[in-house]
């Protein structure tokens, strides 16, 4: 679909209810000194499209010297996004990539077979008090590219499309809507998307895509006749057309959706996989810590330390 709220897809005031498969409230968990809320798995909802994991991090203001340090850790089966509203991330993995990522651009890695990667608050945000806000997500990776060979993209601000219509700003992050296709490279069918609306602003949802929902940053919309507020997810149902209304301090969302996965996707610490024995398998590799012989490799520059398997 491309980009026509004069299309009429749906108003707010004549969506069914049942039009919102599942309302999901994140859970919060306090990492000292900021909150993580995780929407996606929920008890309810694994995924949405691809999306298998989905963390709010923040807001949080850090002061002098302190920062975020995700010490080297291992993925297999997925692709990673880091996004950010606030602050910095200084991404190094084992392909070889060492790149700092601000706010509005895109880090994706493809774990594919096996990659590690750390992400740490600069030295630069470091010198000064700093703040963190931002999301990350997975995205589980079909069967035919599950052991493909790792890569690291990253794709400026400016790169990234953007849609402005009547108090309506769309970032396309990942994938395709609205008539546009954002530059990273995709293995399955993908929407992902930063959006802001004014107040009362209509977003009509893509309806080009098997799965969608809608992660609330701040602000609240409404969607027949409903309010909704900052911290929730809205998964919706196949096929309907949905328009939201932004609510009376306007709203920050996330879109995001695409096809679902051809079966189910197993879930294990930092692994995704269609199947237990890829995991036992990936869990074997890095319990032995036998790096650069086989899946696994440290990051360059960032060898000093690695989290270890979970008991």
């Amino acid at each position: 679909m491309s980009w026509n709220p004069a299309l009429e897809p749906g108003c707010p005031d004549t969506v069914d209810l049942d039009a919102i498969e599942t309302l999901i409230i994140p859970r919060s968990r306090d990492l000292g000194g900021f909150e993580v809320r995780r929407a996606l798995p929920a008890p309810k909802r694994q995924m949405v499209g691809p999306f298998i994991f989905f963390d709010q991090a923040g807001p949080a203001e850090l002061l002098t010297g302190q920062g975020v340090d995700v010490r080297p850790h291992p993925h297999i089966g997925l692709g990673t996004v880091t996004y950010l509203f606030q602050g910095d991330f200084h991404h190094r993995d084992s392909t070889g990539a060492d790149q700092i990522i601000r706010p509005g651009a895109l880090n994706w890695m493809v774990a594919g077979r096996g990659v590690t990667h750390s992400e740490r608050t600069s030295a630069e945000a470091r010198s000064g008090p700093n703040s963190l806000f931002g999301i990350q997500t997975w995205l589980a990776l079909p069967d035919s590219h599950e052991d493909m060979a790792p890569l690291f993209e990253h794709h400026g601000k400016d790169t990234l499309p953007v849609i402005e219509d009547d108090g309506v700003s769309v970032r396309l992050i990942l994938g395709n809507a609205y008539g546009k296709t954002a530059p990273a490279m995709m293995y399955s069918a993908t929407f992902y998307a930063d959006v802001t609306l004014e107040a009362g602003s209509l977003l009509p949802m893509p309806d080009d895509h098997e799965d969608r929902g809608i992660y609330i940053v701040d602000g609240s919309i409404s969607i027949a006749g409903n309010d909704y507020q900052a911290g929730q997810m809205m998964v919706f149902r196949p096929g309907d057309r949905i328009t939201v209304a932004a609510g009376d301090r306007g709203a920050r969302l996330m879109i995001l959706g695409g096809a679902t996965m051809s079966g189910p996707r197993y879930i294990w610490w930092n692994f995704v996989a269609s199947s237990k024995e890829r995991i036992e398998a990936a869990k074997a590799e890095w319990r032995a810590e036998n790096w650069g012989a086989g899946r696994f490799d440290l990051p360059v520059d960032d060898r000093e330390e690695h989290i270890p398997l979970p008991d």
